[in-house]
């Protein structure tokens, strides 16, 4: 039997936690996610010391949001109550943004490792909703850098940034930013106050802003159109996708990489190891709804960029950075790709879950890409299920059945890695 457990840390509603399992992740690996023991309220947020943690993968679906055991597949803890909710890592590997209309709410999911000097404790809790809030017109992208994470409300035009370390605390100093005028944007915190923001209104965005702590503009491009998507490389660089090809920033200034036409990469995926950003490469401007077969390696360094023809289409949902920086695309026959981000040669397909087809509408369940560690998280919208693919080996090492169609996924192991 379950014990329901009541939080309202979403303000639309107030949202049960349905506790699946007892605090501790060391269960035998088992192909069942049935609930294991009954646990109380107090459990939910009991910090109990353990000698390494187990990665936990928390996943929405139309019914609420359900976290598991990434090696058993066991669910630790659910919440029952249906609506559309996106996933967002906080930055601090612990907590994840969830957002829901007007509102970002932090979920602790259970995983936390405190840093003592050369080493880690390992804590780990019932996975939950906290009292963290933050309203939002219309909530937007969240991003995390240089231990800030700022949450963009799409329906001001407003940035709030917070100290990542104080993003589940209630009474947290934030900091607001306006861009002057509702839009679709977002915004990249740095470590001394300044942020790098887009500008836009509901009709159009073109323009990116490099802006002081105390509000001086220091530098700004307008030549980014539909700006849409950002992602942070080697040295600090941050790309920005755009119409007619990206921009980089990087030492306080904004370089172009120009496009020959029309050449949208509005998904971007970063990795710290490589001067390289992977990006898709939609280049259909009539195209209703178009289904790309090429990817784009985006050098921050030289401000070149590069394409893959890959042979098969993917998504926004789709891209991913492996340990050493290689660019991963789930692609629509099932296939996890590998890319040498240096060269742009394939060095693999990893044959990961059955082919599949892009749907209509965005909000609706497909495949989704994490990358943890060494390990691929992919589900299977499809068939409900969840693999887990070995990097290191090419190949799948996991597979969890669900009870429901996955929509968004982040991976939580205590760590900012």
């Amino acid at each position: 039997m379950k014990k329901i457990v009541t939080f309202t840390a979403l303000a639309v509603s107030a949202l049960t936690i349905a506790s699946c399992q007892s605090t501790s992740d060391s269960a035998a690996p088992t192909s069942s996610n049935s609930s294991a023991a009954e646990t109380t309220a107090a459990s939910s947020t009991e910090e109990k010391e353990v000698s390494t943690l187990t990665p936990r993968v928390t996943l929405s679906h139309d019914g609420g949001i359900v976290t598991l055991n990434a090696i058993n597949g066991e669910i630790i803890s659910q919440v029952n109550e249906p609506g559309f909710y996106r996933l967002n890592q906080a930055g601090d590997g612990r907590h994840l943004m969830v957002t829901h209309g007007d509102e970002f709410a932090v979920y602790d999911s259970g995983n936390h490792a405190k840093e003592h000097g050369d080493h880690y404790h390992y804590y780990e809790s019932q996975p939950h909703l906290t009292d963290a809030t933050y309203p939002a017109e219309h909530a937007g992208h969240v991003v995390h850098h240089d231990d800030l994470t700022a949450l963009f409300a799409d329906g001001s035009g407003d940035i709030t940034v917070v100290k990542t370390e104080d993003i589940a605390n209630p009474d947290a100093d934030k900091r607001t930013i306006s861009t002057g005028e509702p839009h679709h944007g977002v915004a990249v915190p740095l470590e001394d106050g300044s942020i790098v923001h887009t500008v836009g209104t509901e009709d159009e965005r073109h323009t990116i802003r490099h802006v002081s702590a105390d509000g001086k503009t220091l530098a700004e491009t307008t030549d980014c159109p539909g700006i849409h998507g950002e992602a942070v490389a080697e040295g600090e660089a941050l790309v920005f996708g755009c119409t007619n090809g990206p921009v980089v920033f990087s030492d306080g200034e904004f370089h172009k990489i120009p496009a020959e036409g029309y050449q949208r990469s509005g998904n971007l995926a970063g990795s710290e190891e490589s001067p390289i950003v992977l990006g898709d490469n939609k280049v259909d401007k009539d195209a209703k709804h178009e289904h790309p077969e090429s990817v784009l390696l985006i050098n921050s360094a030289d401000k070149t960029a590069k394409k893959v023809d890959l042979g098969a289409t993917y998504w926004f949902r789709s891209l991913g950075r492996g340990p050493e920086g290689e660019a991963l695309v789930l692609t629509n026959d099932g296939k996890l790709v590998v890319i040498d981000e240096e060269t742009g040669e394939i060095t693999n397909r990893i044959d990961a879950i059955q082919p599949w087809e892009e749907k209509e509408e965005w909000q609706q369940p497909g495949p989704i890409l994490k990358v943890s560690g060494s390990d691929a998280y992919i589900t299977d919208a499809e068939n409900n299920e969840l693999v887990v693919v070995d990097l290191k080996k090419g190949e799948v090492s996991l597979r969890h059945k669900l009870d429901f169609s996955p929509v968004e996924m982040e991976i939580s192991t205590g760590k900012n890695d």
